[in-house]
């Protein structure tokens, strides 16, 4: 029987320095060091770059690695889009190895974009730089950057009808863009004879090669003061820190075996087909295993994820429930098993198995393992979120003849989490794999021919619990000029926030078009049953006479349009779903009600349907009047516990 290895606070110094090369003191600033790093070199990007998807979206991530010799361990990923951080785990490994270490040398930058080999899709583009320090090959700084085209069929890429990877745009296989300093013009040349927007591409990727200057100075100086030894034992503490922390967490919750699902609407060929996330979780002492064995085949379209898309998502949601205030390292996966049929909707593979929308089978996918798990981790049970990015893609061409785009803008990029122990959900956040920011009205606005018009929370919308869920977001927003547009929302026909620990759902959500009436520049609509009626039903689960969501709605699928054209001032309405509850809502305190009631989230009538509590008075002439009917609300709630 085999010793079990101590844990690293029982090391003593001489055993600690013995396995990582360095004092305990040295591997912490280290540590800590290289997550500076990151945030530099993404306050640069953010700072200088051109695309608005960067600089205004965060729509890239960056990471430290290290070298082949001890593993490709990743210390330190930056607090941004997460659904990148997870894939470089990998990815990094992916790209170098097919290269060739060997082929390395200082001032290199090598990249690739191939969804199969390095996730998520083709306009994530990895650029990685490798460090060297008296000829050793020492780390590796890494950014995964969203280029706003890389060629294809559909300007942007943002399109669910593609049917085949050679639709999708240009695939980059391991290459160097910049070899010893030296910018490759067959690499850069490549890109730009095949990418639409190549005067912010190139802007965008010198400004990225010039990120990953900073971090291997940055990191240059790190290996000068400790030396090479230190730093690459620092990397392995931090990855080893991070497993111990998973595997302790699991040690906490008793062995079992959980199922959860969650529904990816259906794909862009038709609505006949649905695509369900299956996921059985197995944990048996420190170890835990994610089965996805009965999640839907491939999508026919361009909505699918890869494994190392599944392996991100995984991270992220056990992070979420298991240690949600640690590192997100490569070592936290030490103690986790992933079972992946192939050719499923996460795990699809080429050329029929496009990818491109991956988020809806990886969202679909984190939310059925958040369900899945609810009971068996009591109060640290997650409620779903808004499920989805929702994104809303308009391109159309200036009176100059210059073409113009819009992503994530229009649609429901922006909307719900779910309520936790901690408290009430945000109900504008984006959906829990992505962590960027919410681009600007003015921006927006400055950017493209857009008039944001309207967003608003919706009352009764946040699931209800002792803790609420975030509401439902409205956002109204119409185009100077006339414009194609893609929609992709494939997260509609169930709700997506679901409740836990008794709970409720979070609301439905929908899309709406309004074309221009005769001689209409742009116009504002309301909100009232009656201005839904005289709206094109774009998609969603709509109440057949109102046209507002339901859950016993009709379906509307905007896939019937492959793409949907508008003349100037149409105008787009989105509503996201709302966030699940966390609690019995009958538990919740009445002037916490009364006070959702005051600022809108909660109707009078929904603080008496949904949490028993009668609360008196006007919220709309006197918000501050309101009082609670304690006696009446007693009694309500008598009744309603039986």
């Amino acid at each position: 029987m085999s010793a079990v290895a101590p844990r690293i606070r029982d090391l003593t110094e001489a055993q600690f320095h013995a396995t990582y090369g360095c004092d305990r003191f040295a591997a912490t600033v280290l540590g800590n060091r290289l997550e500076y790093v990151l945030e530099h070199i993404c306050q640069r990007l953010l700072a200088c770059a051109f695309s608005p998807l960067l600089r205004d979206f965060y729509d890239f991530a960056a990471t430290i690695t290290g070298p082949p010799q001890i593993g490709y361990p990743t210390p330190v990923v930056s607090k941004s889009f997460m659904a990148f951080t997870g894939t470089m785990t990998e990815s990094v490994r992916n790209t170098i190895e097919e290269y060739g270490p060997e082929n390395l040398q200082p001032g290199d930058v090598i990249i690739g974009n191939d969804p199969y080999r390095i996730g998520t899709h083709v306009n994530d583009v990895l650029f990685c730089r490798p460090i060297f320090h008296d000829g050793r090959l020492a780390a590796f700084v890494t950014l995964k950057a969203h280029q706003l085209d890389i060629g294809g069929s559909v300007p942007g890429g943002f399109s669910v009808t593609k049917t085949s990877s050679y639709e999708n745009g240009l695939v980059l296989s391991p290459r160097a863009l910049v070899k010893a300093g030296v910018p490759q013009r067959e690499t850069w040349s490549l890109i730009i004879d095949n990418a639409r927007f190549a005067p912010v591409l190139v802007r965008d990727m010198q400004t990225i090669c010039d990120c990953l200057d900073l971090g291997e100075a940055l990191i240059q100086t790190s290996l000068t003061r400790y030396g090479y030894d230190a730093l690459l034992g620092a990397m392995r503490y931090v990855c080893d820190a991070d497993a111990e922390r998973m595997t302790t967490a699991l040690a906490r919750i008793p062995d079992g075996q959980w199922k959860g699902e969650a529904l990816v609407d259906c794909d862009g060929l038709d609505d006949k087909e649905e695509f369900p996330v299956r996921c059985t979780i197995t944990k048996r002492g420190e170890r835990i295993e994610i089965d996805l064995s009965g999640t839907a085949r491939q999508a026919r379209t361009s909505i699918n994820g890869t494994f190392l898309d599944v392996k991100a998502t995984v991270g992220v949601a056990l992070k979420f429930m298991f240690d949600p205030n640690g590192r997100f390292t490569s070592g936290m996966y030490r103690s986790v098993d992933i079972v992946i049929p192939d050719g499923a909707i996460c795990s699809a593979l080429p050329p029929e198995g496009v990818v491109f929308a991956y988020g809806e089978s990886t969202n679909a996918l984190l939310l059925a393992m958040l369900q899945a798990m609810a009971n068996a981790i009591g109060d640290d049970a997650v409620a779903g979120d808004v499920g989805s990015p929702f994104l809303h893609t308009a391109r159309g061409v200036n009176a100059d003849g210059s073409m113009w785009i819009a992503v994530g803008v229009a649609g429901g990029e922006a909307g719900a989490w779910g309520a936790t122990r901690a408290g009430d959900a945000d109900s504008y956040s984006k959906f829990y794999q992505a962590n960027s920011i919410d681009t600007a009205i003015e921006t927006s606005e400055a950017d493209s021919p857009v008039v944001i018009l309207r967003r608003e929370y919706l009352t009764d919308t946040g699931g209800p619990g002792f803790n609420r869920g975030g509401a439902s977001v409205l956002k109204d927003s119409t185009f100077m000029l006339p414009a194609a547009h893609n929609l992709i929302t494939l997260r509609f026909k169930q709700p997506t926030g679901k409740g836990v620990l008794g709970g409720g759902d979070g609301g439905m959500g929908g899309v709406w078009l309004w074309h221009p009436q005769s001689g209409e520049r742009y116009a504002a609509r309301g909100t009232g049953p009656a201005s839904y009626l005289v709206a094109v039903r774009v998609a969603g689960r709509l109440d057949k006479d109102s046209a507002q969501p339901s859950v016993t709605g009709e379906y509307h699928w905007f896939g019937r349009e492959p793409e949907w054209p508008t003349a100037a001032g149409a105008l787009w309405r989105y509503v996201t779903p709302g966030g699940g509850g966390w609690g019995d809502a009958l538990s919740r305190d009445p002037e916490r009600v009364k006070r959702d009631v005051r600022d809108g989230y909660v109707s009078i009538d929904g603080a008496r349907r949904d949490y028993a509590v009668v609360v008196r008075g006007d919220p709309a002439q006197d918000p501050e009047g309101l009082i609670v009917d304690t006696a009446a609300t007693q009694r309500l709630r008598a009744m309603r516990h039986g």
